[in-house]
């Protein structure tokens, strides 16, 4: 079966309302703290992406039983430090960085040495980040040049720390959070502000955390070795995956379409910010609160004339996933976006702030580049007529994604290769554009 899809025309109106696929960070979140839960806790509409199933294919080799039933997911827990660690156990966390980075923090404890791996793309990424404080707390860990494979073996004497978090990493945090569950005494993160859903699924648990927001940044008190009761959980709609059709159906011509219960969590929402000073008109209706989490519908309509951003570098922690669809918006606007400080693209699944420079000088708008600081030329006129193929690209799944949308509403004749990459986060993602009438080979 072929491994790449052709589409040769531009999408046509439509007026539609969809749901996307629940959000990735939260199922991983979820099933981890279901892992260290004590007794049956049952999460519905949980995520069945590659990142997610090895997520529970993770807690189940570290003795965590579930099951389906139906659209639910049962895990019996045992409480924290809970796992049944065997010897010379190796864990698996294929493509996902947060998988990667969270189950370490879960391993602090653990009796045995085990070791994790990755799949090509991840082993490239940089764990120093959390190979540090695993360390400060007295675990011992093993790598090479601070990639995977990492070898990490816990200890009983583990020690709360004071750490402050610089680079406004969600997965870092978490990892230290996640360290200080199994660590006597209070653990204190002074963390830049970034994406809070573990903070909230604790509050939620009714663990002992504590939240104290500064400016630009948190300070996080988290008292160890406490146990918390199984719980049940219904996994929102992921903004990341709503982004791209955002932004499909604001370059589309004269559509609309309503994005139903997706989460907005403040965090999580800095695309709609950003294209809503771009001239967009993005707004969320039906707002509720589930579980700590603001869930709401998302209504859009196409836009003929988009401005240019000044983008403040303070948005870029809860955008950080999105820019590089936040780019093609840049290239339909009018004037010149300039963009601040975004190194940390280059340390997701591929350097996405080198491949998306690439990707819009192709389709011919100019950009300059200043290392992690990029202004880019609009063209709202930029309609696309050549071929174009997309390929080395890391399997990186949002790359994918983003060529689908520029060849929706800019035109060209496409050949997009590593279609299996959706199954990283948004397997629906093709059935969704065929639904909305997107002609797809």
């Amino acid at each position: 079966m072929s491994n790449h899809i052709f589409i040769r025309q531009r999408i046509s109106s439509f007026n539609e309302k969809i749901s996307v696929s629940a959000d990735k960070s939260i199922s991983i979140r979820a099933v981890l703290l279901a892992s260290q839960a004590v007794g049956s806790s049952k999460i519905s509409n949980l995520l069945e992406s590659e990142d997610v199933l090895n997520t529970l294919k993770t807690i189940k080799k570290l003795g965590i039983n579930y099951r389906k039933k139906e659209n639910i997911y049962i895990i019996e827990g045992f409480g924290v430090n809970g796992f049944n660690i065997k010897k010379k156990l190796v864990l698996n966390a294929g493509n996902s960085g947060t998988l990667a980075r969270l189950i370490l923090g879960l391993l602090v404890k653990s009796k045995s040495k085990v070791k994790l791996i990755g799949d090509k793309s991840l082993s490239k990424r940089d764990f120093s980040r959390v190979i540090k404080p695993l360390k400060l707390f007295g675990a011992e860990v093993e790598s090479k040049k601070n990639t995977l494979p990492i070898k990490i073996l816990g200890t009983n004497f583990l020690r709360p720390i004071k750490y402050k978090e610089t680079i406004g990493s969600a997965q870092v945090k978490t990892c230290i959070i996640f360290s200080a569950l199994n660590t006597p005494g209070v653990t204190e993160i002074n963390s830049k502000s970034s994406r809070n859903h573990t903070e909230l699924m604790l509050k939620f648990l009714k663990y002992p955390i504590k939240v104290i927001k500064k400016s630009g940044y948190e300070k996080i008190l988290i008292k160890g070795l406490s146990q918390f009761k199984s719980f049940d959980y219904n996994i929102p709609g992921d903004i990341s995956s709503a982004s791209f059709f955002i932004v499909l159906t604001l370059l589309s011509v004269k559509s609309k379409m309503i994005i139903e219960k997706v989460n907005v969590n403040k965090s999580r929402t800095g695309i709609i910010v950003i294209l809503n000073k771009m001239g967009a008109n993005i707004k969320l209706k039906n707002k509720k609160i589930y579980n700590g989490e603001e869930v709401a519908d998302i209504y859009i309509t196409s836009k003929k004339k988009l401005n240019s951003i000044n983008c403040s570098s303070k948005l870029n922690s809860s955008a950080i996933d999105e820019f590089l669809i936040i780019f093609l918006v840049a290239a339909k606007a009018k004037g010149i976006s300039k963009f601040r400080d975004l190194g940390e693209m280059n340390k997701k699944e591929s350097k996405r702030l080198d491949l998306a420079v690439k990707f819009l000088k192709l389709i011919g708008i100019k950009v300059d580049r200043f290392k992690n600081n990029i202004n880019i030329h609009g063209k709202p006129n930029l309609s696309l007529t050549k071929s174009f193929e997309m390929k080395n690209f890391l399997k990186d799944h949002r790359i994918f994604f983003l060529s689908c949308i520029a060849a929706l509403t800019l035109g060209g004749k496409w050949k997009i290769n590593d279609k299996d990459s959706i199954n990283t986060s948004f397997p629906e993602f093709l059935k969704i554009l065929d639904k909305l009438g997107a002609k797809i080979i």
